[in-house]
């Protein structure tokens, strides 16, 4: 027979303990290295796929230029991950919020756009409402809230949710820019992954007067007495490189 066996409560307290005292040593020698100016270590960090694989994840190539001493291991999960179990120094995280044992870092703000080729609009509209999304083809992004059921905002105020169906589903905002590219219908889509696309022509805007709210990229850490200095350098990093125009 196979024998498994589970952490019990005080085991699983006593790892936690033991994982944050390991972690305070870690973070008093990087505050001796930081005192003698020396930025160095492995920095191990959760990002989302669809961070990572926008122009925007040139920001981390950026920072390994810029500190050749600290050696970034990136790791591209979509799920939010446990900072302390699985020993993560900071996530990268692009949704709302909700875990107030963390400390987060907005880094940038961020908008999403309904967008289309040139032709799909020519052949469905004018597009002026989102209500005429359940009438056109859309690219769903499973990675969203609402899936097929939009949700917009109308300039009163007032919700407005569209049930919405198409051709192609993917849990990748690339994904659903390229099928979006290629005409397949209507996405929403983040800026940092459209936006070329979009000042280029190559997609409309559709409907940004009912899509209003920005939304956040943040850095989230865990609290800690001693913030290390290459987690400090690396939010700091960011937060500046979002600032730079582009």
């Amino acid at each position: 027979t196979t024998r498994q066996f589970s952490m019990t409560e005080a085991g699983h307290t006593y790892y936690r303990t033991a994982a944050d005292i390991l972690k305070e040593i870690d973070n008093l020698a990087d505050l001796v290295r930081e005192n003698n100016a020396d930025l160095k270590g492995r920095l191990r960090i959760s990002v989302p796929r669809t961070f990572i694989d926008a122009d925007v994840g040139q920001s981390f190539i950026d920072f390994a230029k810029a500190h050749p001493d600290v050696q970034l291991e990136i790791v591209a999960d979509d799920r939010f991950v446990d900072l302390i179990e699985e020993n993560f120094d900071l996530a990268i995280r692009i949704t709302r919020l909700e875990d107030s044992g963390l400390i987060a870092k907005k880094l940038a703000d961020f908008r999403v756009h309904a967008v289309a080729t040139p032709d799909v609009v020519a052949q469905y509209g004018p597009l002026t409402h989102p209500q005429q999304l359940n009438k056109v083809p859309f690219i769903i992004d499973t990675n969203s809230r609402w899936h097929n059921n939009i949700r917009f905002v109308d300039p009163d105020g007032s919700m407005i949710s569209v049930a919405v169906s198409g051709p192609i589903e993917v849990n990748s905002p690339q994904a659903t820019l390229r099928a979006a590219r290629a005409g397949l219908g209507v996405a929403i889509i983040p800026d940092f992954v459209a936006m070329a696309s979009i000042q280029s022509g190559e997609l409309v805007n559709l409907f940004d007067e009912y899509i209003t709210r920005e939304r956040g990229i943040y850095a989230v850490y865990p609290h800690r007495r001693y913030l290390p200095a290459k987690v400090r350098s690396f939010v700091d990093f960011l937060a500046n490189w979002f600032r730079q125009p582009r």
